[in-house]
């Protein structure tokens, strides 16, 4: 049975927790045009930085020729504030699943320390995530795609990471789950990833747990 093999669940939050993935993108396509005129569109965007932290997304532009100043990644923050005013929604029935006593359960997400508490805060699931069960790009050397902060929030939950799921929306963070040897179960219920062409570079990758559903991924881990 799922709940006896595996242990701990790790989940990420932009575009699992809260289909939120899609907001912070937006900003930084709108910042990187306006200050580089790089004219790129959503989806350009989303192929070059979609699921990483911030730290992750400047060494992949400085790979591009795009350097980015300090100034740069600060504007980009006040914008993420700025739109968090207007608050967005848990996915749909995910607290059901945050209520198991089957599974240790944490947070591992690309965010900063103070970004992230802030989306907490907007989504109020503090009853069922402590803050040292919230782990954050800032905490580890390296990001997605690196496996860096899944073996932190694993060995801080005190499991192995075979016995560990952890549940991704971004191609960075399911690589991320494989490096670390722990199983990824993609959720493509977000706006931005719930087509064929997505599923399908999911199922490149090798993931067999794929939902685009909260109650669906309920279901299978009671199975």
């Amino acid at each position: 049975m799922i709940k006896d093999r595996f242990k701990l669940i790790i989940w990420d939050f932009d575009g699992v927790i809260a289909d939120t993935e899609k907001l912070w993108l937006a900003n930084r396509q709108k910042l990187l045009n306006d200050v580089y005129g790089l004219n790129w569109d959503f989806n350009t965007t989303n192929h070059h930085l979609g699921g990483m932290s911030d730290k992750t997304k400047k060494h992949v532009l400085e790979k591009l020729g795009i350097k980015t100043d300090d100034a740069f990644w600060k504007k980009s923050i006040e914008m993420d504030l700025n739109t968090m005013k207007n608050g967005f929604d848990l996915s749909p029935n995910i607290e059901e699943i945050f209520k198991l006593k089957n599974f240790k359960q944490c947070i591992a997400t690309g965010g900063t320390r103070s970004k992230t508490l802030k989306k907490l805060e907007v989504v109020d699931i503090s009853s069922f995530f402590t803050l040292d069960q919230v782990f954050t790009a800032d905490m580890v050397k390296h990001g997605k795609p690196e496996p860096d902060i899944f073996l932190l929030a694993a060995k801080t939950m005190n499991e192995k990471p075979e016995n560990t799921l952890v549940i991704e929306d971004s191609i960075a963070g399911i690589t991320a789950a494989f490096r670390a040897k722990m199983t990824p179960v993609a959720y493509v219920g977000c706006d931005m990833n719930n087509n064929p062409d997505y599923i399908q570079k999911i199922k490149n990758l090798g993931v067999k747990y794929i939902f685009d559903n909260m109650s669906a991924l309920k279901n299978w881990l009671l199975s």
